[in-house]
Parts: C-alpha cells; sequence; structure tokens
C-alpha cells in the first residue's frame, strides 16, 4: 500500500506551522459526526491532533472520513488552520490548531478493541494483560516506558563517564541456589544436566574484577522462581555495578552521584546531601523497617525504661523476657472512635502481635482502660518520651524485640495513610541502612543463612565472632533506600579464600559443597583477587517511584501475572513430545505422582 510518511507527529503541530501543509499518520482516537463535518482525533505516541473532514473542503476525503472508526490505522494529508478562541482546548498540547483534511488513506481497519483505549479505562486488570498491545496504546503506560526509556540512558552515560566499562555476563550460568529458587533450562547436549538462569550475576562480576575490570556495570536481566507481589516479577531488570580498590564510601559515592543525576534529569528536583544513614538497629529500632519512610515523623520510641519496674503484666513480662516497649504518638487522634482503635488493634493483631495498648492524651491526663495500671510517674515519663501533647493518642505494643517493632512499623505506616502524610508533593528522601547482620538464623532448618549472599565481607572487627557467635557478626552490607522502599542493596565482597572458607563453614557449607557450587569463583580468587564491592539496584522498582506508581507491573511492556503467567501469550505453555525427547525429558503423569 502507498502512503506518505509523516511530516509531523500527533502531538507536534503548534500556530507557528499553521498553513503549512502536512501528512500525519496514527491511530483513530475519537471521533464526532456532525453531518457535513467529522471530527477525528488522530493519535499516536507524541500526542492528539484534531483533524477535520469538511464535505464542502473535500467531498471523497469526508466520504472516506465516514468509514473511520476507533483505531483505525490511517495516513492523512491537509493544512494547519488555527482554531476560534471560544474553540481552543487548553488540555491538548495541540489544542490551539486543526488540520483540515484534503486526502485520506486508510492503513488498516480495526476490529471494536475490548476496553477503550482512554488514560483513565475502567477494565479488568486480566483483560488488559491479555491485550497488552492494546493497553500501551494508552499514554499513562507510555509515558511510563518513556520515563524508564530515560532512566536507562542516564544511567549509561553517568557511568560512561565516569569510566565504568559495560560488560555482558552469560544468561545461562550454572546453578547455585541459596537464595529464590532458581529457573532451569536443560541441556539438549548434555543430558541431565541443566543451565540456570542468574538469580544476579554476583560470581561473573566479581570474576570481572579478579580480571582487571576495575569499574563494571550492567543493565541486565536477572530471574527468581519466587512468589510474586506488587514490586516482584519473575524477571526483572538490575543495575549491576562492581568496582575494585574500594571501601563502602567509594560505592557510596558512586551512587550518590548517579541518583543526584537521576533526581535531576527526571524529577528536576536537587538531592539533598548529606544522605542521611542509619545502621540496621537504628532503623528499626526507629521506624519499624530495615526500609524505612522518612518523608514523615511517628518516629518509634523504646520505652522499656519507663517501664523497667512496671506492675503492668504486658510491659513488665516484656522487658523482664529482654523483648521491648515501643510507641509512638498520633498528633491529633485523640478524638478516634473505640471503632477506629478497634480497626487498628485488628490489623496489628493480623500481623501476630497480642494487642494494642493505646491512651488517649486529655486535658485531664491520660484517658485508657491501662490508664489505672500504671503509675503517676510512668505516665508523666511515658508522655515526656513519645512528646505527646494533649489531643494526640498514644499507642504502643510490646513483646519479642524484632517482631513487635516490625509489627509497630506497619502500624507506622497504616497511620501516616491514615493522617495522609505523603502526597505527591512530599519531598523525595534518600538514605543508607548499613552494619546489616551478616547472618540470620532459620528455625526451621536450623541453620545459619546469610542475610545478603555468601560473598558478603563481614566487620573486620567481627571476623572472630565467626566461630563462636555468628549471630552477632555484622556485615559490610548496606542498603540504598528512597520513600520506603529498598532500591540498592550491595556490600564489600570477600576476597580472601580463607575468609570465604570460614563463610563457608558458618553458614553450613561443606568444602565439597562449596568446591561444587563456587569451585570456580575459589580458584580464581588463588590468582591474585583485589578488594572489591559493589552494588545491584532494582531498577524496575526505581522506576516505579520515580514514576509515582503503586506496581512495577506498570514499569514493565510485558510483565507477568502474581502467578508468573502471561495472559498475552499464554506462557508458560506444553511443549511438543519431540522437543522434550530431544531434551530427555520425560513428564511424569499425574495420577502416578
Amino acid at each position: 500500500m502507498n502512503f506518505k510518511r509523516r511530516t509531523h507527529t500527533c502531538g507536534e503541530l503548534r500556530t507557528k506551522d499553521v498553513g503549512q501543509s502536512v501528512v500525519l499518520n496514527g491511530w483513530v482516537d475519537s471521533r464526532r459526526d456532525l453531518g457535513g463535518v467529522i471530527f477525528i482525533g488522530l493519535r499516536d505516541r507524541y500526542g492528539i491532533t484534531q483533524v477535520i473532514f469538511d464535505s464542502e473542503q473535500n467531498e471523497s476525503a469526508h466520504k472516506i472520513g465516514k468509514e473511520l472508526r476507533s483505531e483505525f490505522v490511517v495516513s492523512v494529508e491537509g493544512k494547519v488552520i488555527k482554531r476560534p478562541d471560544d474553540q481552543i482546548s487548553s488540555d491538548m498540547d495541540t489544542g490551539e490548531i486543526d488540520v483540515v483534511v484534503d486526502s485520506v488513506t486508510i492503513l488498516n481497519e480495526a476490529e471494536t478493541p475490548p476496553f477503550p483505549i482512554k488514560d483513565n479505562v475502567d477494565a479488568f486488570d486480566d483483560l488488559k494483560l491479555k491485550y497488552r498491545y492494546l493497553d500501551l496504546r494508552r499514554a499513562p503506560l507510555q509515558k511510563n516506558l518513556m520515563i524508564r526509556h530515560r532512566m536507562y540512558q542516564v544511567t549509561r552515560n553517568y557511568f560512561d563517564k565516569n569510566d565504568f566499562v559495560e560488560v555482558e555476563t552469560p544468561t545461562l550460568m550454572k546453578s547455585t541456589p541459596e537464595g529464590a529458587r532458581d529457573y532451569l533450562v536443560p541441556s539438549r547436549l548434555h543430558s541431565g544436566r541443566f543451565y540456570a538462569l542468574p538469580q544476579s550475576p554476583q560470581t561473573y562480576k566479581q570474576l570481572l574484577m579478579v580480571s582487571g575490570f576495575d569499574k563494571y556495570f550492567q543493565i541486565v536481566k536477572c530471574f527468581r522462581d519466587e512468589d510474586l507481589r506488587a514490586d516482584r516479577q519473575p524477571e526483572f531488570t538490575q543495575i549491576d555495578v562492581e568496582m575494585s580498590f574500594v571501601d563502602t564510601e567509594d560505592v557510596f559515592k558512586a551512587v550518590e552521584g548517579l541518583m543526584k543525576v537521576l533526581f535531576k534529569q527526571i524529577w528536576n528536583k536537587e538531592l539533598q546531601f548529606p544522605v542521611q544513614r542509619f545502621t540496621f538497629d537504628e532503623a528499626v529500632e526507629k521506624y519499624g523497617s530495615d526500609k524505612p519512610d522518612i518523608r514523615f515523623g511517628l518516629e518509634l520510641v523504646t520505652l522499656n525504661d519507663v517501664f523497667t519496674n512496671s506492675e503492668f503484666k504486658v510491659f513488665k513480662d516484656a522487658v523482664s523476657a529482654n523483648g521491648i516497649v515501643t510507641g509512638f504518638a498520633a498528633t491529633g487522634c485523640a478524638d478516634y472512635s473505640r471503632n477506629q482503635i478497634d480497626n487498628l488493634t485488628e490489623a496489628v493483631k493480623n500481623l501476630g502481635a497480642k494487642g494494642l495498648v493505646w491512651l488517649k492524651v486529655k486535658d485531664k491526663g491520660l484517658d485508657s482502660p491501662v490508664a489505672k495500671f500504671l503509675s503517676d510517674d510512668e505516665k508523666d515519663k511515658l508522655q515526656e518520651n513519645l512528646n505527646a501533647n494533649q489531643g494526640d493518642l498514644i499507642l504502643i505494643l510490646a513483646g519479642d524485640r524484632m517482631k513487635t517493632l516490625t509489627q509497630m512499623g506497619a502500624l507506622r505506616l497504616e497511620m501516616a495513610k491514615r493522617l495522609e502524610l505523603v502526597n505527591e508533593d512530599t519531598e523525595p528522601k534518600l538514605l543508607w541502612v548499613t552494619d546489616f547482620p551478616l547472618l540470620e538464623w532459620d528455625e526451621e532448618t536450623k541453620r545459619f543463612y546469610a542475610m545478603h549472599h555468601p560473598f558478603t565481607s563481614p566487620r573486620m572487627e567481627d571476623v572472630g565472632l565467626l566461630d563462636t557467635e555468628p549471630g552477632k557478626v555484622k556485615a559490610r552490607a548496606y542498603d540504598l533506600v528512597l520513600n520506603g522502599h529498598e532500591i540498592a542493596g550491595g556490600s564489600i565482597r570477600i576476597h580472601d579464600s580463607g575468609l570465604q572458607a570460614k563463610m563457608f563453614k558458618a553458614l553450613g557449607i561443606s568444602k565439597e559443597e562449596a568446591e561444587r557450587k563456587f569451585g570456580f569463583l575459589m580458584s580464581a580468587f588463588k590468582y591474585g583477587a583485589p578488594p572489591h564491592g559493589g552494588i545491584a539496584f532494582g531498577f524496575d522498582r526505581m522506576v516505579m517511584i520515580f514514576a509515582g506508581l503503586d506496581s512495577i507491573r506498570d514499569t514493565i511492556a510485558f510483565p507477568k501475572t502474581t502467578s508468573a503467567t502471561s495472559l498475552m501469550d499464554e506462557s508458560p505453555s506444553e511443549v511438543a513430545d519431540e522437543q522434550l525427547k530431544e531434551l530427555h525429558i520425560k513428564l511424569r503423569n499425574e495420577k502416578d505422582s
């Protein structure tokens, strides 16, 4: 089919173009037929231009215009005119002009789409995912992907200017399951053997440091076979970074430089320095989370000292069991009804708490069912420690330290939501969390696991504890947190084979297992591994935050559902018996399992 290529996009024309003959290509977005005049909104990813089919100007074009329907693909040629002042559309970039059509070509007809291609469309998510290619025509999703594109370019330009080398690492690699489940790929040439899709290029980027590439980065696909949620997908994108001959401060400087550029070029905001830092223990005790949102107050306060000698059993038992009593004051919430407080209590009970202690600060003192169990001195110190004033609502939880702090952190976020303490105008807050525990104990398997990964270096002053009290060892690890979301995590790595062996021992990994899983990396370390460290950004999550979204799914062109399926192409799908035979795989019948 012959058609004239566009001279302009559908979002480009302005009053300066009045009088020009132009060609536009696009989709029919809207249609109004007034008889002798037809108005068509012509859309492409740049915007919408209104084109006019006037029977008095061109009868043949007007006749074709009557055939046009939603989502027809057309090419129009015509002249740009200025709209009358009373017909200017201020909500359109092209709202001051129209194009009067001289000729039109229908490039492709379209069936009626299963949902309207509008900015705010009321359609089920499953339907939009099934027809994702139609959903992607909508301006909000196109805007999200354009933000993602710009962030790609900013990232690559920044690292290139700072002497980092982009190196692609393999997608088919050795399975080294230490975190989530691997996605496995059977080998046709090697019967009974499997590749794994990388959960991260961790071992490869460390090998690049051994190879002498002192500054590496890569924007890379990673894969984890894990349960999904709003900010997880089975395949996701990382900005992977590694550096040689560095310590923590060098990594921080490189990362903060990138974030400064992203803040400016994506948000047009200046990143405030210095970027705040909290140790893991500080963050959890003050905010109830190792990824705290510090855009609002409601900081938690540990109240053990207030209730050291308390006669109130809930507090007394928590303190005597080396647990915690923690709370905060919600400003102006003393007028909460019993029903509102019961809803908060139910929320923390759903998280595992036994109950919620609440006290309203009134002009005559503290109003609460538990007030009678507290001494006057405890009441005074409680208000003083929480900086609680008349009209505030005090909320307290008590129990096991980590569980209680986590529950209180969730309650803090719930109160911030109810009080609308964060909105689109709230300044973003970036922070570092450092000094994580190196290991975490799993009660079910009765062994330690690496909180980050087995190659994370312990603090040098804690190395001796690996043999005696491994649970007390702190890691040279760090997370970058933006608006309450962990957007990056990394560490200084172990580069000494002796220390790595000690780490494997603490994790219960035998020499034979370590050799089987990581022998290639340990072998490389024998040939002179430099001190090195790095970080990996969750790129999808970063785009989500910079685009002001609640789910990473809207930042990805073709995402999966929460059950890791694609409704559009119906993957995962069955394959032919011949393909399975080539891969030396035989499926077990369900009735035989």
